[in-house]
């Protein structure tokens, strides 16, 4: 189906191109939600009327998002779930639980605008892209834990996901080879 472009949609096209897509991606997403017109002599004119109103309101819409953008960029945010031991979720972090975070911390971001392919399933520290326009991304990065002590463990780059049994007895090991090293200064000072 030939459509015209409202705005720029992906590889398809910019703001007034006549393009050849897919009809069910016409009928299901860029006709419903005024991204595209069909290309008829009469919308080619409708479009010709009114592109300078469409281009401002293009700007207008990139320049708002340009804003949230920059409030966004390099921002973290914390996700607490259930998981296992080995840092398995028990469910997933999908792109609404992202949006729900972000609009938490005061950030209006729709969950259409989280372009999260497969939702999270792991604890740790996933990077994830927001695409608020055609022309304005940017990513976030999504903390997922099972405690806010351990978000906090993983911001600072410790990996909670690997087990080790050996914890205390590494611990205990450390301690004694600290009291031996002390012993020896104290011996050697004397």
């Amino acid at each position: 189906m030939k459509v015209i472009l409202l705005e720029r949609v992906g590889k398809s096209g910019h703001i007034g191109d006549e393009v050849t897509v897919k009809d069910g991606f016409a009928r299901n997403y860029l006709l419903p939600q005024g991204r595209a017109l069909r290309a008829t002599e009469a919308n080619r004119a409708k479009f010709a009327r009114d592109r300078a109103q469409i281009e401002t309101r293009n700007q207008e819409r990139r320049e708002a998002a340009a804003g949230i953008a920059a409030g966004l960029n390099g921002k973290s945010v914390m996700i607490i779930r259930q998981a296992g031991e080995t840092g398995q979720l028990y469910g997933s972090v999908s792109s609404r639980d992202v949006a729900d975070a972000l609009a938490a911390d005061g950030y209006a971001v729709a969950r259409s605008q989280v372009d999260l392919a497969n939702p999270i399933k792991t604890v740790g520290i996933h990077s994830v892209s927001l695409n608020l326009h055609a022309e304005v991304a940017v990513s976030v990065t999504v903390n997922v834990a099972r405690s806010e002590d351990e978000a906090k463990r993983q911001a600072t780059g410790e990996d909670l996901t690997s087990i080790n049994y050996d914890d205390e007895a590494n611990v205990a090991f450390v301690e004694a080879q600290q009291e031996a090293a002390a012993e020896a200064d104290h011996d050697h000072d004397a």
